[in-house]
């Protein structure tokens, strides 16, 4: 019985509720203006922290009725002031009441709003505006559909101080490309925002500063512009130092250390600059401390691997600032059972938010290890590191796991660190284990990590081969990014390196020929590239070389026809003569070369080419042909010598360059002999 009494009690409830919403709604309807007005007033009372009242009057269709009003040109501008204020609560709600106010078309209706020359209401639309398009469901696109709001909103700007802030603010929210920034450049952001800087408001000075943040990231025609821009009489790089100084809030420490890490990574500022070294990377390097809140600690140090990446000598000052190698290792202990959190709404969110500190961890190690073998040393000496790095792999946050990965990469730079390090931790086996299902970007970086693990020196490439690697790495040379078939034949390449013969086989069985032959035929000239430093890897030594040829010597040569004679880069040319030298090295594979005269001819020409890289491997290979000790030696020298190629290399004797004569001067020595 009590089961059928609940479905009518939760619907009488609720109509109760909405009832009651109903009425606010209703009220909007009255032929009586100042009654609407009234009922517009008690409305923003009622919805003030109320969500669930916001929901309700959403769901009523109050959205559609108060944009009506707000829009009437009969409307009194008290009640349109009121309507966009009512609105603009609203909008502080969930995320779907935001969607439901963006699909009632408010954002044109408030952009309206703005050509009043009321400045009360003007700041009411403003208001509202800006908590709509701070909001991550709100499309960035729609402030730039109609291009004559940009320029308005600059005109706007010099109104009042909340004009100021919250259209500085919607500016930083939806400045998200190279156009929007180059919008807001064109329609004078710069000069317009530069003087809020010193403005009396923190608010507006703070709002501004985000602007310049966006606005100079990865833009060099914006950071070229801000470098010579003066706040009254002060250059801006000096104006951001100073809020920079510890006595200012972080939020405004952090934020223009941001903006002079964008501008110097931009090649607006050198990185030796004093207000890089002296200022912002020590400013940054101290938000990474434990006193920080978490958010600040994850965007210093963020920051700090962004402003280092590229330079050996940032890498070398941070890591040798305040411990910072040593302060990163608490990320990951955080936060611990003696955190001095007492706040537990603070715990809580810093308990799910822990896995962005690990991930920030994880970028500045893989940022300052990128170059300098003493800092990875000291790196993965930290304690548990390795330990670390290997679980950050298994990690549920996929952001992590790049992280990790990257920071990983970036130690198997270190040839000592291959030999130590990665075999001790058997760090193969989980990187092996991401490459079995994981996003693009993360098997980027996890095969890029692969490729140094296999280099020959590397105590973990005989358990990798062991593991069934090459299936996995002949899948990714087929993948559409550019980047996988770069690192899947880079890393069959590093494998194929002095090689036993069953290795070998393997690759080419495993990749099969038609693969191969559409890699050389590639788009990309890195995957051309590695794919001839496979072939040139797989053609050494002679049995391997005479096997190889014998079942895929007419393809090969096809494949070396075609690239000696299309647009190729000298690179490109020079490893394809050094694949024919590696094939004249054969005991049978030479004849190849031998019974080809269109062959012999290229060869020929590339002897005498103007670029000495080219002449000295074709003339490694006319050497191999004609080398003494070897059966049929005598037949070759006098076929070549007929086709005029001791000519040719008499006149290379007398070269300028030292390799390229006495290389010559070694095959004719051949015809002496």
């Amino acid at each position: 019985m009590a089961c059928l009494l609940e479905a009518p009690l939760r619907i009488s409830v609720l109509s109760e509720v909405t009832a009651t919403s109903r009425h606010y709604v209703d009220r909007l309807f009255d032929p009586d203006p100042q009654k609407v007005l009234q009922g517009v007033i008690d409305m923003k009372n009622a919805v003030i922290g109320n969500n669930k009242q916001k929901a309700n009057l959403i769901v009523l269709g109050a959205v559609p009725r108060l944009l009506y009003l707000l829009q009437q040109s009969s409307s009194s501008l008290e009640l349109r002031t009121e309507c966009a204020v009512v609105l603009g609560s609203l909008a502080m709600g969930t995320e779907n009441n935001i969607k439901s106010l963006v699909d009632c078309h408010i954002i044109p209706a408030l952009l309206q709003g703005l050509l009043s020359p009321d400045l009360i209401f003007i700041e009411a639309c403003l208001r509202c505006l800006r908590t709509v398009f701070i909001s991550p469901v709100t499309p960035v696109q729609l402030l730039y559909t109609d291009p004559t709001v940009i320029p308005h909103l600059m005109s706007l700007l010099s109104n009042s101080q909340r004009t100021q802030e919250y259209i500085t603010q919607i500016f930083s929210h939806c400045c998200k490309t190279p156009e929007h920034q180059t919008v807001l450049f064109n329609h004078g952001a710069i000069q317009n925002i530069a003087p809020l800087l010193i403005s009396p408001s923190y608010k507006v000075r703070m709002q501004a500063l985000k602007c310049f943040s966006v606005l100079a990231y990865e833009n060099t025609q914006v950071s070229m512009t801000l470098v010579n821009v003066l706040v009254d009489g002060e250059l801006l790089s000096q104006v951001f130092v100073k809020m920079m100084q510890r006595d200012q809030p972080i939020e405004m420490q952090l934020t223009a250390a941001k903006c002079l890490t964008y501008m110097c990574r931009a090649g607006a500022i050198r990185t030796d600059d004093s207000c890089i070294v002296l200022k912002t990377l020590p400013c940054l390097v101290r938000m990474c401390s434990k006193e920080h809140l978490l958010e600040e600690r994850v965007e210093g140090a963020e920051t700090l691997a962004y402003l280092m990446e590229p330079d050996v000598e940032l890498q070398r000052i941070a890591s040798t600032t305040d411990h910072l190698v040593a302060m990163l290792a608490d990320y990951f202990k955080y936060p611990s059972s003696v955190s001095a959190i007492t706040d537990i709404k603070r715990l809580d969110h810093d308990l799910k938010h822990a896995h962005e500190l690990r991930q920030a961890a994880f970028k500045l190690y893989a940022s300052l290890g990128s170059n300098d073998e003493d800092i990875r040393k000291k790196i993965t000496e930290t304690e548990n590191m390795m330990d670390r790095i290997v679980s950050g792999l298994s990690e549920s946050s996929i952001k992590v796991r790049l992280a990790a990965v990257r920071c990983l990469h970036s130690l198997s730079r270190s040839v000592q660190q291959l030999r130590t390090s990665f075999h001790d931790h058997a760090v193969w086996k989980p990187l092996m284990k991401l490459l079995q299902n994981a996003p693009d970007e993360v098997l980027v970086m996890a095969s890029s990590t692969l490729c140094n693990l296999l280099l020959e020196f590397s105590p973990s490439k005989e358990p990798i081969l062991e593991s069934g690697v090459i299936e996995l790495l002949c899948s990714l040379t087929q993948s559409d990014s550019s980047a996988l078939r770069v690192n899947g034949i880079w890393a069959l390449m590093n494998m194929a390196f002095q090689a036993d013969q069953k290795v070998k086989v393997e690759i080419v069985r495993c990749l099969g020929t038609e693969q191969l032959f559409r890699l050389l035929s590639d788009p990309d000239t890195n995957v051309l590239m590695k794919t001839l430093g496979l072939l040139r890897n797989l053609l050494s030594t002679r049995p391997h070389i005479d096997q190889i040829m014998s079942s895929h010597g007419k393809q090969i040569m096809q494949a070396v026809t075609l690239i000696l004679e299309a647009e190729h880069s000298i690179e490109v040319k020079e490893q394809t003569l050094c694949i024919l030298a590696n094939i004249a090295d054969g005991n049978t594979a030479k004849e190849l070369i031998m019974t080809n005269d269109d062959m012999l001819q290229k060869i020929k020409y590339y002897m005498g080419h103007s670029n000495v890289k080219l002449q000295l491997a074709a003339t490694f290979c006319i050497s191999n042909l004609i080398w003494n000790e070897e059966d049929g030696s005598q037949e070759r020298q006098d076929k070549l010598r007929e086709m005029g190629f001791v000519d040719v290399l008499h006149k290379l004797t007398q070269a300028s360059d030292p390799n390229l004569s006495d290389r010559a001067k070694t095959a004719m020595q051949q015809y002496l002999a």
